[in-house]
């Protein structure tokens, strides 16, 4: 069913993208064989429209965990800790790229999310660079068009009755901020909507006409959020180390770059970058590096 903000959605992830992007999007689809549905990309090369010295991010939605992997632990992680990430290098570009199936990236972008961070992200531009077919292109235009109304809708209660849709993007960004363990300066939220004004204004406007359902205790609910979204970043993070090479020093240099910081590790760290982790994890909550 057509309705304003899926419109909205279907023309930006529909947008054309450098020809580089869709030559990687279609290697990381081809690793996966059939289970590949469609490949998404978002993220601050998107926004920068610059590729060379920075890593791509990308969303593989796949038909079911099992079909896309040769290994069934990878499946098993997946399903357990959605998503699994992975690093991956095409034409001279590098990249990262999270994978989801379809039921979980459906669920994962509306109401009945086990977390913020999907949400989050694809109410945040995003382009389709890759489908299947025609019914996985819908199927991923579905589920992206209620990521919006859910992210508003959740932050709706916290922000004054006459909020205008900048005041509820600036709200709900700064709520799934600290849902998740981040490095970004306090004032991420403002720079990332004022960065593209008239699309917040647009897509938030569309949004609003059909706000998803309100927490009922909207203080609580989002309190418990936070809770669960830092306790899941640790595990994802953990995940990673077994998934993503090179995991321990890319996770150092995002803290760097948005933090301000100046970490460097040390070789054992990068032989164990799980124990790096844990070991790093109390000094950079200390300092504030990451919240």
């Amino acid at each position: 069913m057509t309705t304003p903000i899926r419109d909205l959605v279907a023309g930006e992830l529909a947008a054309p993208v450098d020809p580089q992007v869709t030559a990687m999007a279609q290697a990381i689809a081809a690793a996966h064989g059939g289970a590949a549905q469609a490949v998404l990309f978002y993220g601050s090369c998107l926004r920068q429209a610059q590729l060379d010295g920075l890593m791509l991010d990308f969303y593989l939605i796949v038909s079911d965990y099992r079909a896309a992997y040769d290994k069934r632990w990878l499946a098993t992680a997946n399903r357990l800790v959605p998503p699994n990430v992975f690093y991956f290098e095409h034409g001279g570009l590098v990249a990262k790229y999270a994978v989801l199936d379809e039921a979980d990236f459906r669920r994962e972008c509306g109401p009945d999310a086990r977390s913020t961070s999907v949400v989050a992200r694809f109410a945040q531009p995003s382009r389709l660079v890759w489908a299947k077919d025609d019914a996985a292109r819908a199927a991923a235009v579905d589920a992206i068009a209620k990521a919006a109304p859910t992210l508003l809708g959740w932050a709706a209660p916290l922000a004054p009755s006459s909020a205008t849709p900048r005041d509820l993007w600036l709200k709900a960004f700064q709520l799934t901020f600290g849902a998740e363990l981040r490095a970004e300066r306090g004032d991420r939220s403002a720079m990332i909507v004022d960065a593209d004004a008239d699309r917040y204004e647009r897509f938030g406007a569309a949004a609003m006409h059909q706000l998803a359902a309100r927490p009922a205790n909207a203080q609580r609910w989002w309190k418990r959020m936070q809770r669960k979204g830092k306790l899941l970043s640790v595990a994802r993070l953990a995940k990673a180390t077994a998934t993503f090479a090179g995991g321990a020093d890319y996770i150092v240099w995002k803290i760097n770059r948005h933090a301000g910081t100046a970490i460097e590790l040390k070789p054992w760290q990068r032989r164990w970058p799980l124990l790096a982790g844990i070991t790093l994890l109390p000094r950079l909550l200390k300092t504030g590096a990451v919240r």
